[in-house]
Parts: C-alpha cells; sequence; structure tokens
C-alpha cells in the first residue's frame, strides 16, 4: 500500500486527462486507495514483484470510479433558486395526505406488485429477492420500478 501511495501524483494526473478538477481527482484517488484496500483485505495482490505495482488494475479502477461519478451526475437533477415556490411553506404540505394516498394505490394495486413493492422498499435488495425466491431479476426489478413512478405521480 506505501508504493501505491508513493504514486499519488501519477495518479491525480491520470484522474485529470479523464477532465476531472484537481480537487474531484484527489477525492477519486482518495476512493481508489479505499477500494484497493478493501480488495486487499480479500486476498487481492495489485504487485507483480515485490517492487512493481499492477498500473493496468489501478488505471481500471480510477476509470470505474470516474465513469460512476459521471453516471452520478446526469442522475442529479438541478433546482434553480427561482423556480422554488418559497411563499409557501413546508407546513402546508398535507403529508398525511400524500401518505393515505399512497397506501389507497397500494391497497389497490395487483397483489404481486404490491408485495414486490413492499420488499424491496423494505430494504432487501432486487439481487437478494431474486436469488432467494428465484424470480426472474428483471421482472421483479421492473415491477419495483413500474409501481413506483405509478406512486409518484400520485405526488
Amino acid at each position: 500500500m506505501i508504493l501505491l501511495a508513493q504514486k499519488q501524483e501519477d495518479w491525480i494526473r491520470i484522474v485529470k486527462s479523464f477532465g476531472c478538477q484537481t480537487v474531484v481527482a484527489e477525492d477519486l484517488v482518495q476512493e481508489m486507495y479505499l477500494k484497493i484496500h478493501n480488495r486487499l483485505n480479500k486476498d487481492l495482490n495489485i504487485m507483480y514483484d515485490d517492487n512493481e505495482i499492477n498500473y493496468y488494475y489501478v488505471y481500471r479502477t480510477l476509470h470505474t470510479l470516474f465513469l460512476d461519478l459521471k453516471r452520478k451526475e446526469k442522475r442529479v437533477v438541478k433546482v434553480y433558486i427561482e423556480d422554488v415556490d418559497i411563499d409557501r411553506p413546508i407546513e402546508d404540505i398535507d403529508y398525511v395526505g400524500a401518505y393515505e394516498k399512497i397506501e389507497e394505490e397500494l391497497n389497490k394495486a395487483y397483489w404481486y406488485n404490491r408485495k414486490v413493492f413492499e420488499i424491496i422498499n423494505g430494504g432487501e435488495s432486487v439481487a437478494d429477492l431474486s436469488r432467494n425466491s428465484g424470480i426472474n431479476y428483471y421482472s421483479l426489478y421492473n415491477t419495483y420500478r413500474k409501481m413506483k413512478e405509478q406512486l409518484k405521480k400520485l405526488l
């Protein structure tokens, strides 16, 4: 791990070559250290010999972290202050009514759709549910996504 940290400037330069600012590049390098450290605890070997790091593995890790960051940025919706209704206080929002609408819609939904939504929304991952139930992953994922979109329309 010490040999890896000695090349920090190289790693930052690589991430900056992807198009990141210096601060973001430094953050991604820190994430790379954490990711590799966790993998080293699971018997990953990133050394060719005692003094040579597997640069390709480090490069691929940095590139994957960069792509993950870009995907997350695409999902972020920017809201400008001019578009926000600041005259409406938060206390005016009817949370109880919204909850009741959602409950009513869930009760009207087909039992399979409701159950899949409740299990996944309760914290179980789609992959775990698929493994435990034997139901196709994409079937569960699409059912959950459609129910979520249907409930969002209510709000």
